[in-house]
């Protein structure tokens, strides 16, 4: 594993593909950094499936209200429609560019509306740069990332087995 310089703000994201680890950015975006963390101490995200995975473009996850398996709210028919019992965010859009690895938040048409949802690029995406608010960065594992089911929706998509933050694990 990566040597982690700042185990705070590192997550260890162990998906069905495997590990990957992320490197938050609290200066870029301390909001979502702190939701990020909050809802991985929760074990909210433990289990999310990633619902919308699209090629060379990104892997989509984080609905932690319909994309939970095994939790009584699961529906894979509606996981991308939910989020988290805790507030919406105002965005904290940056010029830090979306590349391959980048971690940054989904959102509806309202800039202002990223809850839980997040997206990892497969590839530069900049088209996205300065519209969605960057939270992190694949340090290591990107190979995994890269292994996840394609679809809109997946069929017997891929999950989050675990996620915490390093300073806990």
């Amino acid at each position: 594993m990566a040597e982690i310089k700042d185990p705070e703000n590192t997550i260890i994201m162990e998906t069905s593909k495997g590990q990957v680890v992320i490197q938050l950015l609290p200066e870029v975006a301390p909001e979502h950094v702190a939701r990020i963390k909050e809802l991985a101490r929760e074990g909210a995200y433990d289990g999310v499936v990633f619902h919308r995975v699209i090629e060379d473009f990104m892997a989509q996850t984080g609905d932690v209200q319909y994309g939970k398996t095994g939790a009584e709210s699961f529906n894979p028919g509606r996981a991308g429609m939910g989020g988290s019992s805790k507030p919406d965010l105002k965005a904290e859009f940056s010029a830090v560019s979306h590349v391959r690895g980048t971690c940054s938040m989904a959102r509806s048409q309202n800039p202002n509306s990223a809850n839980s949802q997040f997206f990892i690029c497969f590839t530069d995406a900049p088209w996205l740069n300065k519209q969605y608010s960057v939270w992190g960065q694949v340090i290591e594992g990107m190979d995994n990332i890269d292994k996840i089911k394609r679809g809109e929706p997946v069929r017997d998509p891929d999950t989050i087995t675990s996620m915490r933050v390093a300073a806990d694990a």
